[in-house]
């Protein structure tokens, strides 16, 4: 199994969703053509990705889907469950706290935490929301690893420092701040006004 760049890293989770389709669908085996399709990736590209997982395929037969679910799963982390917290129980907060996705992919927020005190003590989407004063406390009694920043732009570096300050080792960052952190720490930041200027720069393109 070898190393994968980052952008064959965003396609795993790909190939992992279309393989447990095509297993609850009874296959028992996908070729690269298959999934290139399904994703409208280029299949050699496709190919390349599945040969870095370790398993190996069958000319004319194709991968063993059980064994690619299995790989791909350890890949991803979807293998062994990872807790996280959230920060900011806005639009965005909730409907992330209610995505099923992430059980799926192995990932279970057990407490979110709000500034507002009529956010607090509830239990939305089944994870109990407290208050943003209590964050570095929380953390550190949960032992969890991963942070998820979904709080105002001017409040995040603070929110940030308080999860560090409980033993938080990863930030997914939803807020356009740019975090100061630890170097230990790593920092995921998903811009959605970059991803929006991107889409709309190719719908732009195609149209002229």
């Amino acid at each position: 199994m070898t190393a994968f760049g980052s952008k064959a890293l965003h396609r795993l989770p790909l190939y992992l969703r279309v393989l447990r389709e095509l297993g609850r669908d009874g296959r028992s085996h996908a070729s690269g053509s298959v999934l290139a399709a399904a994703l409208g990736l280029d299949p050699i590209v496709v190919r390349k990705d599945l040969a870095r997982t370790g398993v190996r395929g069958t000319p004319r037969v194709g991968f063993p889907i059980a064994e690619l679910v299995d790989a791909l799963e350890r890949l991803t982390g979807a293998a062994s469950e990872q807790t996280a917290v959230l920060a900011g129980v806005g639009r965005l907060g909730s409907a992330l706290l209610g995505y099923p996705g992430f059980r799926r992919q192995g990932l279970r927020i057990v407490a979110a935490f709000d500034a507002a005190p009529e956010r607090c003590n509830l239990i939305l989407a089944g994870t109990p929301v407290f208050p943003a004063n209590s964050i570095t406390e929380k953390v550190m009694r949960l032992g969890v690893p991963l942070g998820i920043l979904t709080v105002p732009a001017e409040r995040a570096q603070r929110v940030a420092e308080q999860m560090v300050a409980g033993g938080i080792r990863a930030i997914w960052n939803f807020t356009p701040a740019q975090l100061e952190v630890p170097e230990e720490v790593i920092v995921q930041r998903e811009d959605l006004a970059v991803s929006l200027a991107v889409l709309l720069h190719r719908i732009q393109e195609r149209a002229d």
